[in-house]
C-alpha cells in the first residue's frame, strides 16, 4: 500500500459516481488478488486498497444531500462491492453448482422442503431430480439436503464422472487439503481443468457464505483450501510433467 499526497486540485465526486467507478475498477482489482491466492480471510481488508484509491483521488464525496461522504460509510460501500463480485462469479459456473451455491446459503446442509429445492431449481434451470443425479443432495421424503464432504464418493475423478461440478471439484479440494495435505490435492488438481479456476472462485464464494452465517469451522476449511493453493498447483504441476504410465494415483 502507498500513500501519495492528493493534488490540490483535485475534484468532487458523488455517492452515484463513486458507485459506478468503484464497480467498474475493484472487479480488476479483486481478479488480481484472487490469482496471488490471498487468503479469504484476508480479502476484504486487501480489497481496502484499491477501494480507497478510488474514494480517496476525490477532495470529497458527496452524500445526496450534499454531505460529506465519511470513510467508514466508503469502507461500507467497499465490502458490499466484494460481495457483488463473488456473488456474479457465480454467473460462470455450472447450473448444478449455482443450485448449490444458493442452497447452502439458505440451508447449509440441513434439510429443508422438497417443494423450495423445485423452486430453486427450477430458477436455476436443472431440475431437483438433475442435480441428485450430479450427486449434490439426497431427495427422499419430501425433504432434499445437500450431501456432506464425507458423503461424496472419495474416488471422485472429473474424467469418471460423467456430469462433473465446480462444486464437486472444491469439496473434494477442501477435504483432501484438510486431511493429507496441500500436496494430495494437488495429484486430484491436475486432474481438474479449467474446474480448478472455478473451485478456487468458489471457494471464496463460499468463505464468504460462511462468514456471513457465522460458520466459523466450514469457513476455514475453505480459507485454508485456498491458502494452500500455490503448493498445491505446484504438486499439481510436479503431477502433469511425470510420464503418463507412472502418474500416482488419487489416494496413493
Amino acid at each position: 500500500m502507498v500513500c501519495r499526497p492528493r493534488p490540490t486540485d483535485a475534484p468532487l465526486s458523488t455517492r452515484a459516481d463513486f458507485l459506478r467507478e468503484l464497480r467498474r475498477t475493484l472487479p480488476d482489482a479483486l481478479a488480481q488478488l484472487t490469482k496471488t491466492n490471498i487468503p479469504p480471510v484476508d480479502m476484504a481488508q486487501a480489497s481496502i486498497g484499491p477501494g480507497m484509491a478510488v474514494f480517496s483521488k476525490y477532495a470529497r464525496v458527496l452524500e445526496s444531500d450534499g454531505s460529506r461522504m465519511p470513510v467508514r460509510v466508503a469502507l461500507q460501500l467497499i465490502n458490499a462491492a466484494l460481495d457483488e463480485f463473488f456473488s456474479e462469479q457465480e454467473g460462470h459456473l455450472d447450473e448444478d453448482t449455482r443450485f448449490a451455491v444458493t442452497w447452502f446459503e439458505s440451508h447449509g446442509t440441513e434439510e429443508a422442503a422438497y417443494g423450495d429445492a423445485e423452486t430453486l431449481a427450477t430458477a436455476r434451470g436443472v431440475s431437483v431430480a438433475g442435480v441428485q443425479e450430479a450427486g449434490l443432495i439426497v431427495a427422499r421424503a419430501g425433504k432434499v439436503r445437500l450431501r456432506t464432504r464425507d458423503e461424496l464418493p472419495q474416488d471422485w475423478t472429473p474424467q469418471t464422472d460423467k456430469r462433473p461440478t465446480a462444486w464437486e471439484a472444491v469439496q473434494h479440494l477442501a477435504r483432501i487439503n484438510a486431511k493429507d495435505g496441500a500436496d494430495a490435492a494437488g495429484v486430484l488438481m491436475a486432474q481438474l481443468g479449467e474446474l480448478a479456476d472455478s473451485a478456487r472462485q468458489l471457494a471464496y464464494r463460499l468463505y464468504g457464505i460462511c462468514e456471513r452465517k457465522g460458520w466459523s469451522a466450514e469457513g476455514q476449511v475453505y480459507n485454508a483450501l485456498v491458502a494452500s493453493w500455490t503448493e498445491a498447483a505446484e504438486a499439481a504441476a510436479r503431477v502433469d510433467k511425470q510420464p503418463t504410465n507412472t502418474q500416482p494415483g488419487l489416494f496413493d
